[in-house]
């Protein structure tokens, strides 16, 4: 039977503890029995009754954190489902490549961090911030006044995690939306873009969030050329971006159409000259940018030649 995995992370005083128990508290392991794994101890406790169906399990040490451990905690407490409090100061890359049974499958990792102490941290400990931020399908941002919702939103995180929910809890209690409409990274006004060679993942993360943003734009960029096998006759140059580490490499490809891109080779370095077109595209399985060349040529490549975030 599989077992879902809820990993909850984030530094000392995030606000981890008071997550868990508003999501307990509103019934999450009312049906289904759960094991809750606590790895750190901060000042705020589980309210005893929110613990119902719920059975704690306190971790010291991420040594501990081995399929043998778990299989032995999923034979003593037969969870249904497993909440794990993740000390901020370890690193979950262990856990998330190895560090579970094949039946634990991990469904969800949430991120919370402390706004009023994000910019220390990423300053002292970034390498540790960085990755809970890369890997988070959730991430909230809690303590935020407009000083620092400002701030957050000057870094522009939603380009370093695309496919992250994020929210910015406010001192007052409300809760907004991270990305606004006007988290442009380019200015579009000329009808034209070079992008940076050390700009394209963002161009690339903001052109597939935002089609109609370069809809009838003019760009000009380098790339790999591509050659779909998938979609016959779709031509795909992209870039290959470490996204969080050297073994997390992914091609970031956009589809492209006009005369001249078959002569080129699968893997030669091209610089493109294209309009931007939102449209539907079968290698989108939906609306996405589709760039009508209009000069391709070959180039040197960029340095670096992969894209970081």
């Amino acid at each position: 039977m599989d077992i879902p995995v809820y990993l909850i992370t984030g530094f000392l005083d995030a606000g981890k503890t008071d997550f868990i128990n508003g999501i307990l508290k509103d019934g999450f392991a009312a049906e289904d029995r759960t094991l809750l794994l606590c790895c750190e101890e901060g000042e705020t406790e589980y309210d005893p009754k929110s613990l119902f169906n719920v059975f704690t399990y306190t971790v010291d040490d991420p040594a501990q954190l081995t399929p043998e451990f778990f299989k032995k905690l999923e034979k003593q407490y037969r969870p249904k489902q497993v909440i794990i409090e993740f000390n901020g100061m370890w690193s979950f890359e262990p856990l998330y490549r190895e560090g579970l049974p094949a039946n634990w499958i991990l469904y969800q990792i949430m991120c919370l961090v402390d706004a009023t102490t994000f910019e220390p941290y990423l300053r002292n400990m970034g390498q540790l911030m960085m990755e809970k931020i890369l890997n988070a399908d959730m991430i909230i941002f809690n303590r935020c006044n407009e000083e620092l919702r400002k701030a957050l939103r000057g870094r522009n995180l939603r380009m370093v995690n695309r496919r992250a929910d994020i929210y910015l809890e406010n001192t007052d209690g409300t809760s907004e939306d991270y990305v606004t409409e006007d988290m442009a990274p380019f200015d579009l006004s000329g009808g034209h873009l070079d992008v940076p060679d050390n700009d394209y993942g963002i161009w690339y993360v903001d052109m597939m969030d935002n089609p109609q943003r370069y809809d009838g734009v003019t760009v000009r960029y380098k790339a790999l050329m591509c050659h779909s096998k998938k979609f016959p006759g779709i031509h795909c140059p992209g870039r290959f971006a470490m996204v969080c580490c050297n073994n997390d490499m992914q091609f970031l490809a956009l589809v492209c159409k006009g005369e001249g891109l078959e002569k080129f080779k699968n893997r030669q370095w091209v610089e493109i000259q294209a309009t931007v077109k939102k449209e539907q595209c079968q290698a989108y399985d939906g609306e996405g940018p589709v760039l009508y060349v209009t000069d391709v040529k070959p180039c040197q490549k960029p340095d670096p030649e992969n894209v970081s975030f």
